[in-house]
């Protein structure tokens, strides 16, 4: 049960002073994280925490005042000149002056009657709002304030900007974050007495109160104590969601998994090529998991083309060679049907038979792949998130695979390993990522990287090439393809758009079918099914050269003879992204390049971007430039897909205190596991107050 003191904080925002349905549905598009689709509450409006602020405390004279910031002038007002008659196009002036100069204030769609009681003539009037120069003459276009100097003191000094979306005034929303943060119950404090002094960190209601109402700028600085001490607060609950969960699947002992190495010698010796050192040093660390009693869970990071896929199948023959099966998740269709081609035929080498299951696989088909599931007569089984239905019972599941983590959240981690006793998990992602950002998504793994390149991997070269000289590219593309080179050419859209002016895959298909006619396909997320992989396997089988596609063929599709990539307008996507699609290519032993078309002007980050994938094909440097540049909430896919978003952590300002949280989070959780000592039970508050509420389940069910 929620506590109940946080109640006021669970309420719809509608039932604040000033917010009706229309205003809290604007709302919901400036409070941080997506909200799972439930409407805003009070509580998410305390982290909507603002970017800068305006400082009314120095005042100028017109003459002197800086163009577009807001500023504040004391000026007496001289004349009104309301609109002619019947033409209310033409906005109403008040002029006003002080010994510097004479400034308008410009007014569309005003009462002249309000107008001549809030500006009278000859009052002397403290005015503030953003200064603009027109046609040679200064001018404030519908002052922010506007107060008698005798009533200097109802004029704020210091105020908060806050991030805005269209329709909502940052007045409404001010007044909606105050009476939020009015609305904060006395909480009981929840940090470490040390730390708390160590790190000067004020209580959460002055750590709030200094935020929404800040005296000076470092008040609503990422680096001030104030957001400092918020952002502790959320790294904290992070960490004691993921320690809680980690708890609960260690809780369950497991069991030792141990084999002969006949399987796994079968399908080593059905191998072409020997593993590197880092995979041979990586599935020691994954048998060493195995064999312990205690459940393994780790995550193996490889970048783009390090042999993830066989480590896997691997750790699944030694699963085998125990007596259990194997589960491997993967996000898409296309990657799971790719993975059985993979996996299938070695598997089939040492006698051990593979499936996979989709949303796809319909009637019989199904009803026997279910059967076999369920007797065992099937040993590796492949498939999306259809592995989670009730309708799929394993005979005995030992090891659940998930390729590409950051697509599934911690409770679609649990939801699979309750299909079997005491199952072990292994993670894969080819998103290289970052330390500090391994410890917000994984705090709760063991963690194994593979650093090499398989043997016979060439590197890519990669150019940067501007849109104007498209032409040029198009005919060097049809002298590749002369030579039956593979070429992938990719774009950021599905289809044209109104709002966003870039090339989309349909019409790249379109245009460049008159160079290329049949030897060009198409593919991306909209297609179904069937017609995805009917386009990826005339890819594959060489009836088509050229391969348009949207960055449905990021994650995971392999083509070992695709030697050339195209990415269109370059600038638009992510580091981690360019880098995901660049491993598209150089996976056989033929010269590969990648081509970034960009167009013109660049922006700086975007030049930055660019010239990272020039220099480097190491997926790890590239994650912590991509840190950088970005931020973390982008890196891992969208901020919607499970990640470690946060509302109010930044990684590049916070990431000293991620540590900190983790070593916390272990320590209480030792001294405390079921969090029932006073600081357990302010615990509980800040878990809910963070949305970790799933976390508080683990501890009741466990």
């Amino acid at each position: 049960m929620r506590p109940s003191l946080l109640d006021p904080l669970f309420s719809p925002v509608t039932t604040l002073d000033g917010v009706g349905p229309k205003v809290a549905g604007l709302i919901a598009n400036v409070v941080p994280m997506d909200t799972g689709g439930r409407e805003a509450r009070v509580g998410d409006l305390l982290f909507v925490l603002p970017h800068s602020m305006i400082d009314r405390r120095t005042r100028y004279l017109i003459a002197d005042a800086p163009e577009t910031v807001v500023v504040t002038l004391e000026v007496t007002i001289g004349r009104h000149q309301p609109p002619p008659r019947g033409n209310r196009s033409v906005p109403y002036r008040v002029y006003a002056y002080d010994e510097s100069d004479e400034i308008a204030l410009t007014f569309f769609h005003a009462r002249q009657e309000w107008l001549a009681k809030a500006l009278p003539e000859g009052e002397r009037m403290l005015v503030s709002g953003r200064m603009e120069w027109f046609n040679g003459r200064p001018s404030m276009v519908h002052p922010d304030h506007m107060v008698p100097v005798a009533r200097a003191g109802d004029l704020p000094l210091v105020e908060p900007v806050y991030p805005l979306t269209a329709g909502l005034s940052g007045k409404v929303l001010r007044r909606a974050i105050l009476g939020s943060v009015a609305r904060l119950p006395d909480l009981p404090e929840w940090l470490d007495g040390e730390l708390m002094r160590r790190h000067s960190f004020p209580a959460i209601r002055m750590a709030l109160h200094r935020l929404h109402e800040p005296a000076d700028p470092l008040d609503i600085s990422p680096e001030g104590a104030a957001w400092r001490r918020l952002a502790y607060d959320e790294l904290l609950a992070g960490q004691l969601a993921l320690a809680l969960v980690r708890a609960r699947i260690r809780r369950t002992t497991g069991r030792p998994l141990v084999g002969d190495g006949r399987l796994e010698a079968a399908i080593r010796a059905a191998l072409p090529y020997s593993l590197t050192g880092s995979q041979e040093a990586a599935l020691e660390e994954i048998h060493a998991d195995l064999a312990s009693p205690d459940r393994m869970l780790r995550l193996l990071q490889g970048d783009v083309g390090s042999g993830k896929t066989v480590v896997a199948l691997l750790a699944m023959a030694r699963a085998a060679e125990a007596g259990g099966q194997a589960a491997l998740m993967a996000p898409t269709e296309i990657l799971a049907r790719q993975h059985l081609a993979t996996i299938a035929p070695l598997a089939a080498r040492a006698g051990l038979r593979a499936v996979v299951l989709t949303g796809r696989e319909k009637g019989r088909e199904r009803a026997e792949i279910l059967a076999g599931i369920a007797s065992g007569a099937i040993h590796f089984v492949l498939g999306t998130h259809a592995l989670f239905q009730e309708s799929v019972v394993f005979h005995d599941l030992a090891l659940a695979i998930i390729d590409e983590q950051h697509r599934f959240g911690v409770h679609q981690r649990l939801a699979i390993s309750a299909k079997g006793e005491a199952v072990d998990m292994l993670v894969m992602t080819a998103t290289p990522i970052p330390r500090t950002l391994v410890l917000t998504a994984f705090g709760d793994m063991d963690v194994s990287r593979l650093t090499e390149k398989p043997a016979g991997r060439r590197p890519i070269q990669t150019v940067t090439l501007p849109l104007e000289r498209l032409g040029e590219l198009v005919e060097r593309m049809r002298k590749a393809v002369a030579e039956g080179q593979k070429v992938y050419w990719i774009c950021p859209l599905v289809e044209e758009s109104e709002e966003v002016k870039l090339m989309s895959a349909e019409d790249r298909f379109a245009a460049l079918q008159p160079d290329f006619g049949e030897k060009v396909g198409l593919i991306h997320g909209r297609m179904n099914g069937r017609d995805k992989d009917e386009a990826m396997r005339a890819f594959k089988e060489g009836e088509t050269l050229l391969l348009v596609g949207t960055t449905v063929v990021e994650v995971g599709v392999d083509v070992p003879d695709a030697t050339i990539i195209v990415i269109e307008h370059a600038e638009r996507f992510g580091l981690a992204q360019l880098h995901q699609l660049r491993g598209r290519v150089g996976r056989g032993d033929k010269p590969s390049s990648c081509v970034l078309l960009y167009k013109e002007p660049l922006g700086l980050v975007a030049k930055q971007r660019l010239s990272v994938m020039r220099e480097t094909e190491d997926g790890f440097r590239i994650a912590e430039e991509d840190l950088k540049l970005r931020g973390e909430g982008e890196l891992l896919g969208t901020r919607q897909s499970g990640t470690p978003g946060f509302r109010v952590a930044r990684l590049d300002h916070h990431s000293d205190l991620l540590e900190i949280a983790r070593d916390d989070a272990r320590v209480m959780l030792d001294r405390d596991p079921d969090l029932r000592s006073p600081r357990g039970e302010a615990l509980r508050v800040l878990l809910y107050l963070y949305g970790r509420d799933d976390a508080v389940r683990l501890l009741r069910a466990g």
